[in-house]
């Protein structure tokens, strides 16, 4: 059984072998990124659609003065695209791509948890991890009973903006 707990009630001065992710749903899978990226969640709205871009690239928003690309990670991960709905949401992250850091929004199905997760309590992602390449996942946690992918977010969303090569990255 994992030691992972939401944050709700729980006591963020324990021990440094554990993390915080924001958890979030994407055609019925539980994925994380560290808490620590996120900048906000805000409710999906209209993006302005920008040429020659990849077509998981929806567009960009004017984020209080800041232009900021919007990415769906359905289509990033090559899942079946639906209708966006009441529980659709944008992640902002801030997010290393090389030597900068920029601010990127990932659009998720719904947003689900926060838990701290014992870095003890994580595994590294298999060869063949389902839709995603191994190369943007972190590692793999249990969490009250439920499995977690624990995502790359610089190697996941840092590739897509920056245009190179999984695996490639500059240093």
């Amino acid at each position: 059984m994992s030691t992972a707990k939401t944050t709700a009630g729980a006591d963020r001065s324990g021990t440094d072998s554990s993390e915080q992710y924001l958890t979030f749903m994407l055609a019925g899978e539980e994925y994380g990124v560290d808490i620590l990226r996120v900048q906000e969640i805000k409710g999906w709205d209209k993006v302005t659609r920008m040429p020659h871009t990849p077509d998981y690239v929806l567009g960009v928003i004017n984020l209080r003065g800041a232009i900021v690309p919007i990415l769906d990670l359905r289509r990033r991960f090559g899942l079946e695209a639906i209708d966006f709905g009441p529980t659709t949401v944008v992640i902002v992250m801030r997010v290393g791509s090389g030597r900068d850091e920029r601010t990127v929004g990932v659009v998720v199905d719904a947003v689900s948890e926060v838990y701290n997760v014992e870095t003890s309590d994580t595994k590294p992602p298999p060869d063949v991890c389902g839709s995603v390449d191994t190369i943007f996942v972190k590692a793999l946690a249990t969490v009250e009973e439920k499995m977690l992918i624990l995502l790359d977010i610089d190697r996941l969303i840092g590739n897509s903006i920056t245009g190179e090569l999984p695996g490639v990255a500059a240093a």
